[in-house]
């Protein structure tokens, strides 16, 4: 989707910017023309030569050459590009954005820009989680910048934490969705998290769940243009992009709920969240007060198939999916599932697989479709999980997408 797209690079002065080389000879292998500005300070991270060399143009740092007085216009650049990319973006440029400070070309012309603009922050821990930064990054994002989100792991100062810029691979993964955006106009609902059935005001019947895989699954559709409602348990995550409307819910009957609300308006139904099987069938509303030897008996009542229930009202211009979270005869399992709640694949993972399950920023994911046709994937973050599966879902598209259109 790169190819023949005008793409302006804006490096700025961090350490990554050693990473720009091979995002530079990424979008000139997949075809796009690629002018790049620099900082004054990006300089003794990375020659201009180096990437002048890698883009085949000249790189741009000040306003104009001093030697010949060629002018290097803001407004030129801003008309030219097709989506205007800053990697890296320090904590000092994403201020400088935020507050409207154009004290370089680059910022010059990030201001002049008419195109889409993207950033991938990089910094030490500290400095990306200072309420600062929070506040400058969700400025941008209220502006509609889309924040390529930095990833975890070895920092520059030592320390170990999220702050690394993405990967070159995952910025070009996020501008390719961003031009293909194969889910453009299609609304799609996602559930996520665990459910808390409660026993009294203090405690309740839950699981382990924290939400990671169905929050990765909607920013990475989101991403890729659809609108996304997301229905979610109680989870510490925080949605990011714009496309995303989060829904809060505590309980299996409250998703329930929103979840056959939502789903007759969308095109796709994801049902990724940890719903409880059961719940307290009579739960008091005064804490419940502990009695020394003497045990609490609770009856417990069966919840609502929530994916049963969407696999009833499903359409033939709608897609249904669902996860499967198994420990013994996985696939049988899912398979059974699959095919009782009228699903068209379901998501299996295995907590026998090492990595994969709650919690873990990592999964290990089988898809079975109706035909009971299995795709196996290797353990990957669940960021990448949610882009295989994303994959997945754009297949099956063109005859989603032809039946909506014969609907009116």
């Amino acid at each position: 989707m790169l190819n023949k797209k005008n793409i302006l690079l804006g490096v700025t002065g961090g350490i990554a910017a050693y990473k720009t080389a091979s995002l530079t000879r990424l979008f000139v292998k997949a075809g796009a023309d690629v002018r790049i500005l620099m900082s004054a300070t990006a300089k003794h991270f990375i020659t201009p030569l180096t990437l002048a060399t890698l883009s085949k143009h000249p790189v741009m740092v000040d306003f104009f050459n001093p030697e010949n007085g060629d002018w290097n216009s803001h407004v030129e650049l801003g008309l030219w590009a097709d989506a205007y990319l800053v990697a890296p973006a320090t904590a000092n440029t994403v201020g400088k954005m935020a507050a409207g400070i154009a004290d370089n070309l680059l910022l010059t012309t990030y201001l002049s820009a008419k195109c889409p603009v993207f950033i991938a922050p990089a910094m030490d821990l500290d400095m990306y989680r200072h309420p600062s930064v929070t506040k400058n990054l969700d400025t941008l994002r209220s502006l509609g910048i889309t924040i390529i989100e930095p990833e975890s792991g070895e920092l520059a100062s030592g320390l170990t934490g999220k702050g690394r810029m993405a990967e070159p691979e995952t910025i070009i993964y996020s501008l390719n969705a961003f031009f293909d955006a194969p889910f453009s106009g299609m609304h799609i609902l996602i559930t996520a998290g665990p459910t808390y059935e409660r026993i009294d005001p203090v405690r309740f019947v839950g699981n382990f769940s924290t939400g990671k895989m169905g929050y990765a699954l909607a920013e990475t559709l989101a991403q890729q243009g659809a609108k996304v409602s997301l229905v979610s348990g109680p989870s510490m995550l925080n949605c990011k992009h714009p496309n995303i409307k989060r829904i809060n819910v505590e309980s299996a009957q409250e998703m329930y709920e929103e979840c056959v609300k939502i789903f007759p308006s969308c095109e796709i139904g994801i049902m990724c969240a940890a719903v409880a099987d059961y719940t307290p069938e009579n739960p008091v509303n005064h804490k419940i007060k502990s009695k020394h030897d003497e045990g609490l008996i609770l009856k417990l009542s069966k919840t609502k198939d929530i994916a049963a229930e969407l696999g009833k009202m499903k359409t033939d211009r709608q897609l249904l999916a669902g996860f499967a979270l198994e420990t013994d005869n996985e696939q049988s399992n899912a398979s059974n599932k699959l095919n009782a709640k009228n699903l068209d694949f379901i998501v299996l993972n295995s907590l026998n697989d090492q990595g994969a399950g709650f919690a873990g920023d990592t999964n290990k994911i089988t898809i079975i479709d109706a035909k009971n046709k299995a795709i196996h994937y290797e353990l990957k973050s669940k960021t990448d999980v949610a882009r295989d599966i994303a994959e997945y879902l754009k297949k099956q598209l063109p005859e989603t997408k032809s039946k909506h259109q014969n609907i009116v």
